[in-house]
């Protein structure tokens, strides 16, 4: 199925395992995934995240791995 051309996937899910405010990054625990989800708050937006909170988001491929982008706070 898809809108405007694009596929509709399900948003995964996961919870902030690790955040450095400092930096403003941080990586996301998926059941889904074998490896973390690298996120940076440029995706987020608001303030910082907490670890544990619970997140959605879309998985994108990068050059160091999956990051998340359109993170949405549960």
């Amino acid at each position: 199925m898809t809108r405007q051309g694009l596929p509709l996937f399900a948003m995964a899910t996961g919870k902030v395992d690790f955040f450095n405010d400092t930096g403003g990054y941080g990586f996301i625990e998926t059941d889904d995934a074998d490896d973390d989800v690298f996120f940076h708050m440029e995706d987020v937006g608001g303030p910082d995240l907490e670890e544990g909170q619970e997140l959605e988001f879309d998985i994108e491929s990068s050059e160091k791995g999956p990051r998340a982008t359109n993170v949405v706070r549960q």
